[in-house]
């Protein structure tokens, strides 16, 4: 605590003036939010409400596309095929288990590449979400692919063994597989994947990384590295992450959010992510998700040897531990994943709650978290009903987080003044 107590000092000394103060004897938490929330206004909050509200509808026909892949692969027999013919040919079994999944991760992403397109490629570019050419977002696809190719087939070699040698308690062990998987995926794939996407160098010198220096430190946060990510030859969203373990913790902040917000919007902003690191969780998130991923294939287990039975033998699939199951597999497992969205949300949403006030504490920038918040709300939905935010919003909703950044403001800033700030682009009626 003396540590926050120090850079709170340092941060109220060094605060942004932020334009059109407005002075007032008592300091008014619900107008003072209202004047940030107002500055999405218009064409822009219509935009941002249609974009968040269609994405709800992205995951559910995803779903449905999914599950009609894994039908037409069975109906096709394409796995089936690809295991007598390695048997054939005298292939240990593990091969064929491996061939199964490689077939099927590429057979399923070059099925559903027209739907990927419209989903993440042409609805981002009609709302000015995405920077690159078609050709451009192929080339990453592609590298996605390769790298899904890789490491896909080999989780599901794994879990296929577990399956064959104990079939009534495999979702036990798979459970123990998916944690390993999750750990290598949170903890490794930032530091050695995002190089093959996008390019990171050292922030340079400057007030913008003497401030995440300072509030690392002060949370007992390594430092020694921090990176500016050219995102923005991707998209204009910001973003920022604290990543790795031990020698491999690395602070990261796009472009984006180093060129376009202020001083005290990024120190808000890394106070929040330097918060998850800080509160541990990392781990916490890979604990959560690994015991309801479990829940998951205990249910896969109940559902799926009877759908095979039901219409998979008929198409060649002898059985769950046959890597030819792999359509029925991946088919309820889409479904099962739907409809645990409000779980996952809630976990995510409450951990970024608390990493909310960590930053805000760690940062004293409450002006600066609203402008990060509003900025943001640019693509999500500003102002849900309470029973929307609950189910379907995996972060707290842009009106939630500035009124908590005036309560906090009113907490702990004697003599606190409102900030008028200007609209957000195309805000204006």
């Amino acid at each position: 605590m003396a540590g926050l107590n120090r850079i709170a000092m340092a941060a109220a000394a060094g605060l942004c003036c932020w334009p059109g103060l407005a002075h007032a004897a008592a300091f008014d938490v619900d107008h003072a939010a209202q004047l940030w929330l107002s500055t999405l206004s218009g064409p822009a909050r219509a935009r941002s409400d249609a974009y968040f509200e269609g994405g709800l509808w992205l995951s559910l026909w995803g779903t449905v596309v999914s599950v009609a892949i894994c039908w037409l692969l069975l109906r096709m027999r394409l796995l089936p095929k690809v295991r007598d013919g390695m048997q054939r040919r005298g292939w240990r079994p593990w091969l064929g288990i491996l061939a199964c999944a490689l077939v099927f991760i590429v057979a399923d992403t070059l099925l559903s590449l027209p739907w990927t397109v419209y989903a993440q490629y042409w609805r981002e570019k009609q709302y000015g979400l995405m920077n690159q050419s078609l050709g451009e977002w192929l080339g990453d696809q592609a590298i996605g692919l390769v790298l899904s190719a890789l490491f896909g087939s080999l989780f599901l070699l794994v879990l296929y063994a577990v399956i064959r040698k104990f079939p009534q308690r495999w979702w036990l062990i798979g459970t123990g597989v998916v944690a390993l998987a999750m750990t290598f995926a949170t903890l490794v794939a930032p530091i050695f994947l995002l190089p093959l996407f996008n390019t990171s160098t050292e922030l340079p010198d400057g007030p913008v990384r003497a401030r995440i220096v300072a509030m690392a430190t002060a949370a007992q946060v390594p430092a020694e590295h921090i990176y500016l990510i050219d995102a923005s030859r991707q998209s204009d969203r910001i973003s920022a992450n604290v990543s790795g373990f031990g020698p491999t913790v690395r602070i990261s902040l796009n472009d984006n959010l180093y060129r376009k917000a202020s001083l005290a919007e990024t120190a808000a902003v890394m106070g929040h992510e330097i918060g998850h690191y800080a509160l541990g969780h990392i781990w916490k998130r890979i604990v959560l998700f690994t015991l309801l991923f479990g829940g998951l294939l205990w249910l896969t287990a109940q559902i799926a040897p009877p759908l095979i039975r039901f219409g998979g033998q008929r198409r060649g699939v002898r059985g769950l531990g046959d890597p030819a199951s792999l359509p029925v597999l991946a088919g309820v497992l889409s479904v099962l994943s739907l409809l645990s969205v409000p779980m996952i949300n809630t976990i995510v949403r409450l951990e970024e709650r608390e990493a909310d006030v960590f930053g805000l504490d760690v940062s004293r920038e409450p002006d600066g978290f609203a402008g990060a918040a509003m900025k943001l709300s640019a693509y999500r939905k500003i102002g849900p009903g309470p029973l929307e935010e609950m189910l379907f919003f995996d972060h707290p909703s842009g009106q939630t987080r500035v009124r908590m950044a005036m309560q906090w403001k009113k907490d702990h800033m004697p003599g606190a003044t409102e900030v008028v700030p200007p609209p957000l682009p195309d805000s204006r009626p």
